[in-house]
């Protein structure tokens, strides 16, 4: 990965972040017809941002350096590989329930829980994705004496 692109990834992981962070204070008010423009604004932030983190995470090949030190951990990389389709399919029905449901309190309330879930999967994810990478680098392979 190349410098401007590792800087690149910084910025769209640093949005992520702040984009994540007024999902959160969002989910907090009231779900009125203000709440819900904010909603979907936020989420179009993170629908627009999250495929350009992914394909710069997948540029050159989706944790290249972990499985150059470790191949035998195909199976862990390629399952957070999976999630990102997964991360982003999710999110965008839950956008579209929003833009298209009505948002009365049963059906708001459903979707701002799916919501919070949905927060603490990328979480999650972002976690995993940081120890997997943390610990290939750090890891010594040993020769044995």
């Amino acid at each position: 990965m190349t410098w401007n692109h590792a800087r690149l990834l910084k910025q769209y992981s640093s949005l992520e972040y702040i984009l994540l962070g007024d999902l959160r204070d969002l989910l907090e008010e009231a779900p009125d017809a203000e709440n819900r423009r904010w909603l979907l604004a936020v989420l179009d932030a993170l629908l627009e941002t999250l495929p350009r983190e992914f394909d710069l995470e997948e540029e050159d090949g989706y944790m290249s350096e972990v499985l150059s030190r470790f191949p035998n951990w195909a199976h862990q990389v390629e399952r957070l590989h999976h999630d990102h389709e997964q991360l982003f399919a999710k999110l965008k029905e839950l956008r579209g329930r929003i833009a298209k449901g009505s948002w009365i309190a049963p059906i708001a309330n459903e979707v701002r829980r799916d919501l919070r879930s949905w927060i603490l999967t990328i979480v999650a994810h972002n976690r995993n994705e940081t120890r997997i990478v943390q610990t290939a680098m750090n890891l010594e392979v040993g020769v044995g004496d």
